[in-house]
């Protein structure tokens, strides 16, 4: 085994595991990745719960209770992920502590067919937080046109978020004003801004896969060429918005008043094509203050041979921007891929959230008391 995962750790990459599921917690893997892998977070979404509920037996005890109580579909699944995300962030409550509230951190995401109303988002967000109650969650909001204020107002409430389905650098952009907004509102109404934390979900390999099967449609050297570019190009330039935001007075102000900066979270970080290294979207991001969540596969494979070389984001803006206005020139349109990707993410999402809503009622049934 290599040290990449600690080298990663010194470069300023904070990992994060992207996955989450009861028996993880109980067995005691979560503790052991903490421990031996240098995971000091973890990220869920409506996919992950929906994989995990539907596998194996380990909530049949809850799920018995709550049929007995004759509960409906949808608090039982936030009775059940909830438990699992208080449980999470216990496992990672000394990370939490040892690192100031910066990492240790447990996301939970808020109904995703709230995705486009931004007052429903905001209650959701209010809600989870009061359910976990612990302080080192996240709660997790698309950054969606309806969501992009929703954030605003939770981070004004003194409650931490990670934006999540960022796909554009203009939306990322209105994201880390969102952000600033929200310090700012949580000011006047005298909250700790030191006590607020945030990451920005900035997705990756999608970006690959829609821009690649348009290379490949095209069938030309020219537009061979630029396959497996875009997204790391894309992300690269994130991370010069992300300095440029976070450098400017309006920030300086916050900064002084004690806030802590939204982190660039590299998110959908598995390489789904088989062409590419597997370590990839881990190896050529690799920058100080960000955060990397991986699914396990892409954790172990880092591990194994991923080749730690310093930062791999500075001085490679003036190239990024070239791959990005070369795949343009193809005629591959950049906003029409990341609008077509940001409103596939959110329907992914709900349709992962209606298959969790159909197996927990199937499973709620299955365990229901017998009458008599």
């Amino acid at each position: 085994m290599t040290d990449a995962l600690k080298r990663l750790s010194e470069e300023g990459v904070a990992i994060w595991l992207d996955d989450l599921s009861r028996k993880r917690i109980t067995s005691g893997n979560l503790a052991e990745l903490i421990d031996q892998q240098h995971v000091v977070g973890v990220t869920t979404n409506p996919s992950i719960f929906q994989k995990a509920i539907s596998q194996g037996d380990g909530y049949d005890t809850q799920l018995t209770d709550l049929a007995a109580r004759e509960v409906t579909v949808e608090e039982a699944i936030r009775m059940i992920t909830t438990a699992d995300v208080r449980d999470a962030a216990d496992v990672l409550r000394p990370v939490f502590d040892a690192t100031g509230g910066k990492d240790g951190r447990v996301s939970i995401e808020v109904d995703p067919r709230l995705a486009h109303n931004t007052r429903a988002t905001v209650a959701e967000a209010k809600q989870l937080a009061w359910l976990v109650d612990r302080p080192n969650t996240l709660i997790k909001i698309p950054a969606t046109e309806a969501g992009i204020p929703a954030i605003a107002e939770t981070i004004g409430l003194g409650i931490s978020v990670n934006v999540t389905l960022i796909f554009s650098l203009e939306r990322y952009r209105l994201v880390m004003d969102a952000f600033l907004e929200g310090l700012e509102k949580a000011k006047e109404r005298g909250l700790d801004l030191s006590q607020i934390h945030s990451v920005a979900s900035f997705f990756v390999s999608r970006v690959d896969t829609e821009i690649d099967k348009r290379i490949d449609a095209l069938g030309t050297d020219e537009a061979k060429a630029l396959r497996g570019k875009a997204a790391v190009a894309n992300a690269r330039l994130a991370y010069q918005a992300y300095e440029e935001v976070f450098s400017s007075d309006r920030w300086n102000a916050l900064e002084k008043a004690g806030a802590n900066k939204q982190r660039p979270l590299w998110a959908s970080t598995g390489v789904k094509d088989k062409a590419y290294s597997d370590t990839m979207y881990v190896t050529d991001l690799v920058a100080p203050n960000t955060v990397n969540t991986m699914p396990e596969a892409t954790l172990f494979a880092t591990e194994d041979h991923g080749e730690i070389t310093g930062d791999t984001v500075a001085g490679t803006y003036e190239q990024a921007r070239a791959d990005l206005d070369a795949v343009e020139r193809l005629g591959i349109k950049y906003d029409d891929v990341v609008r077509l990707l940001e409103e596939e993410g959110v329907e992914k999402f709900e349709a992962s959230w209606n298959d969790l809503l159909k197996s927990t009622e199937a499973e709620l049934k299955r365990l229901a008391p017998s009458e008599g």
